[in-house]
């Protein structure tokens, strides 16, 4: 296992609605990322290829419009199938970049015609090693987005640590975090949506909390990156210009934040790992281990994946 590394958080938006586009930005961003020597890059929620923020796919409680399908036609054509040959692409950006790429991506369902919001993860050699469905898309994402059955809350044990994580208010589900915890995570990436401030205690309590690193991941979004002639786009009227500040951190096991908060701009924000620190943070606090108290508490999660190695 490697003691040291560098591990990278990219701060960026997608050519929203733009899947050739974003793949283009995206392998563009795993080079530069590369070169700042990164064997770990982690990207946003939904970066391939949008998270719809304000936008309503014409729905309101007992009626749709067929503008609002047409939206859905536009974002389901932006997204991906996993294992599928844009999988195959990001796999040769991984290889060449010598680093595991974890990145969330719209996941399409081609059989059931249901749409994932996923994190996908890839290994230095290309491979895809595996994948986290969300398991609770929140308020108006769950138009869009369906419920995972928890059999991919996934870990993996590679030389750089243990990683593993949730999706944005994935992390306020505290039997969801324990799930991570019970495998434990040592790297928890944790891309988001939420750039409010108070966000970042969220972040530095998961680090207290499990112990483990970790990587808050954002998209920093203009109004004006929206495409034009998009199906109503008319619901942005009223919308700031920055429809997200960012945000994006790496925090400790102990809580301390080892690259500020990035703000108002794209930007990647890279941190030294020593996963000794791990190790040494659990003098005090373990909570699956001698802080726990396994005679008075029991927790299970069913459907789960095995941990895979590479």
């Amino acid at each position: 296992m490697a003691t040291k590394f560098t591990a990278a958080v990219i701060q960026a938006a997608p050519i929203l609605f733009d899947l050739e586009k974003t793949l283009e930005k995206t392998a563009d961003l795993v080079n530069q990322a590369a070169e700042k020597g990164a064997k770990l890059i982690l990207f946003p929620e939904a970066f391939i290829s949008a998270y719809p923020r304000g936008l309503s796919f014409g729905t309101v409680v007992g009626n749709r419009t067929a503008e609002g399908r047409a939206l859905w036609l536009r974002y389901w054509n932006s997204s991906i199938e996993v294992p599928g040959k844009e999988t195959v692409r990001l796999g040769a950006m991984a290889k060449k970049a010598g680093a595991y790429l974890v990145i969330g991506v719209n996941e399409r369902d081609s059989v059931s015609g249901t749409m994932y919001c996923s994190m996908l993860y890839f290994n230095p050699k290309g491979e895809l090693m595996g994948k986290h469905q969300k398991i609770k898309p929140t308020a108006a994402e769950r138009i869009v987005w369906g419920e995972s059955d928890g059999s991919t809350l996934s870990t993996f044990d590679t030389p750089l640590g243990r990683m593993g994580g949730l999706i944005c208010w994935e992390n306020y589900m505290p039997l969801a975090r324990m799930s991570m915890y019970q495998k434990g995570v040592q790297l928890y990436l944790a891309p988001t949506a939420d750039s409010r401030e108070n966000w970042q205690s969220t972040l530095k309590h998961i680090a207290l909390e499990g112990r483990c690193f970790v990587f808050g991941c954002n998209q920093y979004v203009t109004k004006s990156m929206y495409p034009q002639d998009l199906p109503g786009i008319e619901d942005l009227k009223h919308s700031p210009e920055t429809m997200s500040r960012g945000g994006s951190v790496i925090i400790s096991p102990l809580g301390e934040v080892l690259t500020a908060p990035l703000w108002d701009s794209e930007g990647i924000l890279t941190a030294e790992i020593d996963i000794a620190e791990v190790t040494k943070s659990k003098l005090d606090f373990d909570v699956i281990g001698h802080y726990a108290r396994n005679d008075i508490f029991k927790f299970e999660t069913i459907n789960q994946p095995n941990t895979v190695i590479s």
